[in-house]
């Protein structure tokens, strides 16, 4: 059962992300301000992981001093507040498919500025690995496009009948120009949210190096990132109290779901299923929300699901499996390389083999003793 569970866990991940999609959908469906939705999960996630954060790392946390409180502020400005309100403000536009498909370009966006900033493991070069890489870009980037650019035939959803009811379907309902403009608008904000999460989760590696404490360095920013949202949820929403009004519905539900599901529970599977089986494996499952988003895009909320969003999805999960195969395969030639002794290496272990004094001769050695005791 053992082997079984981080298959399990990963599932359930996917699930819990489904989840988000289509309830914040709904509540954007509904009327609800995407960047007061925003200020809401960050202070109910503000609110779940600082009691924690103090009680469980206050003790052996290093001080915190000024340059590294900036650096958390601009990193939560980044990674958090505008990479969420840009990929609500996205879903708002497009659909829940649309966000499962375009989350499978985060690992090939964080490749990239891996690379740019000088992360990566090596240069690419004309190998294998490196066209590998470079053709799972390609094939996000192709993915992107048809998401934004082509609709294609719709799918019609098997249920007719609106889980959550309210207005504002998903993506494509009418040829007018209006709503392509939206479509579109929505596929880049995705599509940028998902580049400044990439430079986010590429910076934090070298941040939790200087501040290991990790639960407080994603509480604190948690918090930035409320105070950052209440600033432009108050320019968006203006003076509307209806904007800030939460009701018994998918507003308060999507709220509630982020807040403990997505924030706190998936957060600590994400985190358990990297450390027992790497990051690789977590990426890999990215798919499976995909899957997930279109069954209930088709079986539970009745919305239609459009050709364009299916071959965009498609061509970003095999430029996902194309740049892991290429890191795959990159790692696996690394490994050789350090594995195999090289010429200056031989020749340091045949200096020390030489340096080490021989050992006396066993036969020399017997004719003294013997010498010796004739004499006595």
């Amino acid at each position: 059962m053992d082997a079984k569970k981080p298959y399990v866990i990963v599932i359930v991940i996917q699930l819990i992300n489904t989840g988000l999609f289509v309830i914040s959908k709904a509540a954007f469906n509904h009327g609800m301000n995407t960047f007061v939705f925003i200020f809401y999960r960050q202070a109910a996630a503000s609110l779940l992981l600082l009691p924690l954060a103090i009680v469980l790392e206050r003790r052996n946390a290093p001080p915190m001093s000024l340059r590294l409180f900036t650096k958390l502020f601009l990193y939560a400005l980044l990674g958090n507040t505008l990479s969420l309100n840009m990929y609500n403000l996205g879903l708002k536009y497009t659909s829940p498919t649309v966000a499962s498909a375009t989350t499978n370009s985060i690992p090939v966006v964080t490749f990239f500025f891996a690379l740019l900033l000088r992360r990566a493991q090596s240069i690419i070069h004309l190998c294998l690995s490196g066209a590998a890489k470079m053709a799972g870009v390609v094939l996000c980037v192709g993915g992107v496009l048809a998401i934004a650019l082509y609709a294609g035939p719709a799918i019609s959803p098997v249920n007719h009948h609106r889980a959550f009811g309210g207005g504002g379907g998903g993506g494509h309902e009418s040829a007018s120009a209006t709503t392509r403009t939206r479509w579109v608008k929505g596929t880049l904000l995705m599509l940028l949210s998902n580049a400044t999460w990439s430079l986010w989760t590429v910076l934090m590696a070298s941040l939790l190096r200087e501040y290991p404490s990790k639960l407080l360095a994603t509480a604190a920013q948690c918090a930035l990132s409320a105070a950052q949202s209440l600033a432009l949820a108050a320019a968006a929403a203006g003076r509307d109290p209806a904007a800030w009004r939460l009701r018994p519905d998918a507003g308060l539900l999507a709220v509630a779901y982020s807040a403990v599901a997505v924030t706190g529970a998936s957060l600590y599977m994400q985190a358990w299923c990297i450390e027992k089986k790497g990051p690789v494996f977590l990426a890999m499952s990215n798919p499976l929300s995909f899957v997930f988003t279109i069954f209930c895009a088709l079986f539970v909320l009745g919305e239609v699901v459009h050709l364009g969003s299916v071959v965009g999805g498609v061509l970003m999960v095999v430029g996902l499996y194309s740049v892991l195969w290429g890191k795959s395969k990159e790692h696996d030639t690394l490994t050789l390389a350090t594995a195999m002794p090289t010429p200056a290496s031989v020749q340091q272990q045949e200096k020390k083999v030489a340096a080490v004094p021989a050992p006396a001769d066993s036969s020399s050695s017997d004719s003294e003793q013997e010498r010796l005791a004739s004499i006595a």
